[in-house]
């Protein structure tokens, strides 16, 4: 994929779109959220158990959850992950709510699909620190996990792809559809007040809605983050994540989703924004070297706070005991 030429269409894309009378009608940008489609729900009970247990980790401590916390928008509300040792991650940890939607996962894209991200975190050293061989040898270790196994996949033998099937698989249920936004979009016309409408129209006019549209509102393009005015701070400086590597793509990232977005700060792959209000204006400046006024900004957070919709709402599991003896209880979720 030639990242760079994505970019530019971007940039030119966004441009055209800012100001043009078709934008005066964003109902073909952005589009509610469906609810999951062909679920397997055996697989996913077992995804549901393997996200939470922090046996998947070398400490033991560490959980799926622990950095996409369910019951905080799906993420640690910190501006990079803490991993294994007490280490801190080099970017911030998003949200994997509507996850599903993406076009590829991680900011820099290099995982194709929600079942080849699983696997990464639990073999980096740098988060939950295992390795999948061992891994795979604490799952064959709990009789009830090589039971349920069978029973999902139909084979004794446990393997590191069917984990991240597993947790992929969970991971697809996880999204968050009846917005008062989505609402509105189906034809509710009073689910945003005057103000949020008036914020929705400024996002379409802005030319915010380049780059944040689908049913995500995002997620599925990648864009440079300083198209219009360079973006420092003193965490990002070096552009450490880059799309190919090579240093043209530096600052290069994947447009985040903003569903849900009162929720998942702090803002951006550096967690450098603690408000929306402050990530409002870094955007507007830096992306589209537009500055707000204080009003104009309140309206456009107060729309983006139409986009919370439902959370996910499942019983938390009982994690299968080591042995046979007694049940292992859920790690507490915040």
């Amino acid at each position: 994929m030639n990242y760079r030429s994505i970019m530019a269409s971007l940039v030119i894309v966004g441009a055209s779109l800012a100001g043009s009378p078709a934008f005066a009608d964003a109902d073909e940008y952005i589009q509610p959220i469906r609810p999951p489609q062909s679920i397997n729900l055996g697989m996913v009970d077992l995804g549901k158990k393997l996200y939470f247990d922090p046996r998947l980790s070398k400490s033991g401590f560490i959980s799926c959850n622990s950095c996409h916390n369910l019951s905080m928008g799906g993420t640690d509300n910190l501006p990079t992950s803490i991993g294994d040792h007490w280490q801190q991650g080099p970017i911030n940890a998003p949200t994997v709510l509507n996850s599903s939607l993406n076009l590829a996962q991680f900011w820099d894209g290099r995982a194709a699909d929600l079942q080849a991200q699983a696997g990464g975190p639990i073999a980096n050293p740098g988060e939950m620190g295992f390795s999948h061989v061992l891994a795979i040898g604490v799952l064959e270790s709990i009789p009830a996990y090589v039971r349920e196994f069978k029973q999902v996949f139909g084979t004794d033998k446990i393997s590191i792809d069917q984990v991240t099937l597993a947790i992929a698989e969970f991971e697809k249920t996880l999204v968050t559809p009846n917005s008062r936004f989505d609402q509105y979009l189906l034809g509710k016309k009073d689910a945003l007040t005057a103000d949020e409408l008036a914020g929705y129209q400024l996002f379409e006019e802005s030319g915010c809605v380049a780059c944040h549209n689908g049913e995500a509102v995002g997620g599925n393009s990648f864009q440079k983050m300083g198209v219009v005015e360079p973006y420092k701070t003193e965490a990002s400086a070096d552009g450490r994540v880059a799309v190919t590597g090579d240093d043209a793509d530096r600052f290069n990232f994947k447009v985040p989703t903003l569903r849900n977005v009162e929720m998942t700060y702090p803002y951006f792959h550096d967690g450098a924004a603690n408000t929306l209000p402050e990530a409002v204006d870094t955007m507007a400046r830096v992306q589209l070297g537009k500055k707000f006024t204080r009003e104009e900004n309140a309206k456009v957070v107060a729309f983006l706070k139409t986009l919370t919709g439902d959370q996910p709402n499942f019983t938390l599991p009982i994690l299968p005991p080591s042995s046979d003896a007694t049940p292992r209880p859920t790690p507490f979720t915040k």
